[in-house]
């Protein structure tokens, strides 16, 4: 097989694992909140906003030290062990209690970390800069099948369910560990990328190279690991990494909406009848027909690059602030935080199971605008460093996805709302001046792909 070739084969793996495994984990994050609202215990007492923004503030803390754990095991074997964290966390559902909900939480926030900083470096070492916009719409397509696949299952198993019972609870959370575990073990086929020809200037300067196979006790790899350190802390502060900040932060708090508070939302509107809980797991298939539709068409056709990333980013701006509008008006106020019986409010217009569904998909779509152009954009601007540009990105999502989870407690739809309406616009403009940066060193490198 050829050099490209094995690179390509490495990608699709790469994604496949990651569909398996968020199979489990985003359909987990999507039902959690609505399936402890119906755990009957008295022993028990977690809430799933609580529990996802504990994850996702581990997860931004742990970024800062998931670069230098990639260099001393290598990418293979932490996205393994990241994963069996995950497949814990997902276990966890089956019997439940409170102490091993809220650990679990922490575990598989460190265990994200982890993983994504190793998905970056994977994706970076095995593409060059006219591949990299094509491999990330590849990658970016394969992960969001899991909100399809998923929330199927989902749709199918608790159709006109008004009370999700504890055989429910079970039978679903075992099918999604196994998923979850399948996912783990795929990740062993990735094959160790062929050197990149010196003068391309892929080289990668986190050892890459070295994989699995050489962790053994190596003279200087742990000073290697602290060198990955301080290149991250250094990496937030440069000019490119601020501007994106703000882009990479309203992905953080869209991600919070649409994985965690919308599904929630339509399950408690119970003006959509005695089917409001199955819609979940529609709302989750529309917002991954939205996610693929934009990865396939904004990361893999390279015809696009002569435009750049800006149309796609803006393309995405607007299609998330249709979404919001159409929720605003279809969605009550108090859906967020309703109790387990629901909401009998209505919003602005007579709430419609169809533009519900309709404003998911626009969710799906924006939101692959604003991450195949991240990951684009981070993978070329930072390729010589791409471990720790990946860290600090996932760093100043998480962070901004776990303080959105914590006001989702407490905040009706509508604030909600007006927070991504604002932090998205904040974000475009901030992400076209960071472009105009990328652009203007196209005359020194071979800039080729979106």
């Amino acid at each position: 097989m050829s050099p490209e070739g094995k690179n390509l084969l490495n990608i699709v793996i790469l994604g496949f694992g990651f569909m398996f495994m968020f199979t489990a984990f985003q359909t987990c994050g999507n039902i959690e909140q609505t399936v402890l609202k119906s755990f009957n215990s008295t022993e028990f007492h977690g809430s799933g906003y609580t529990s996802m923004a504990i994850i996702y503030g581990v997860f931004s803390a742990s970024n800062m030290i998931a670069p230098s754990v990639v260099t001393v095991i290598g990418p293979q074997l932490s996205m393994f062990f990241s994963g069996l964290l995950y497949s814990g966390y997902i276990a966890m559902f089956i019997y439940p209690y409170t102490w091993s909900f809220y650990t679990a939480s922490v575990l598989v926030g460190i265990g994200a970390a982890v993983l994504w900083t190793a998905q970056g470096n994977v994706l970076t070492i095995n593409s060059t800069d006219s591949t990299i916009g094509r491999n990330s719409g590849i990658f970016w397509a394969l992960l969001q099948f899991s909100l399809f696949f998923g929330n199927l299952y989902i749709y199918c198993a608790w159709h006109g369910h008004v009370h999700i019972t504890d055989k429910d609870r079970q039978t679903v959370f075992i099918s999604l560990t196994v998923i979850s575990l399948v996912g783990c073990f795929l990740f062993f086929l990735i094959r160790k990328p062929d050197p990149q020809p010196a003068a391309s200037g892929a080289a990668e300067s986190l050892p890459q190279a070295e994989s699995t196979e050489s962790c053994s006790a190596r003279p200087g790899l742990w000073s290697q690991a602290l060198d990955a350190f301080v290149k991250a802390c250094k990496m937030f502060a440069t000019k490119e990494m601020l501007l994106l900040s703000v882009s990479i932060g309203y992905t953080g708090l869209e991600l919070t909406f649409y994985s965690g508070v919308y599904g929630t939302c339509i399950g408690a509107m119970t003006r959509f009848g005695q089917d409001a809980k199955s819609l979940i797991g529609i709302s989750g298939i529309c917002i991954g027909i939205g996610e693929i539709l934009g990865g396939s068409v904004f990361g893999m056709l390279n015809k696009c690059s002569r435009f750049g990333r800006n149309p796609v980013v803006l393309l995405g701006l607007i299609t998330h602030y249709v979404a919001f509008y159409l929720i605003f008006l279809n969605i009550a106020s108090d859906a967020p935080i309703a109790p387990e019986e629901g909401t009998d409010l209505q919003a602005y217009i007579t709430p419609s199971v169809g533009v519900a569904m309709f404003s998911s998909f626009l969710l799906g779509l924006g939101d692959s605008c604003f991450n195949t152009q991240l990951l684009s954009i981070i993978g070329f601007m930072f390729r010589d460093n791409s471990a720790p540009a990946f860290a600090v990105f996932k760093f100043i999502q998480s962070i901004m996805a776990a303080l959105a989870f914590f006001y989702s407690n407490y905040l009706l739809l509508h604030w909600q709302l007006l927070i991504l309406v604002l932090t998205g616009f904040m974000g475009s403009v901030t992400f076209f001046m960071a472009e105009w940066t990328a652009q203007s060193s196209r005359r020194e490198s071979d800039y080729d792909s979106i």
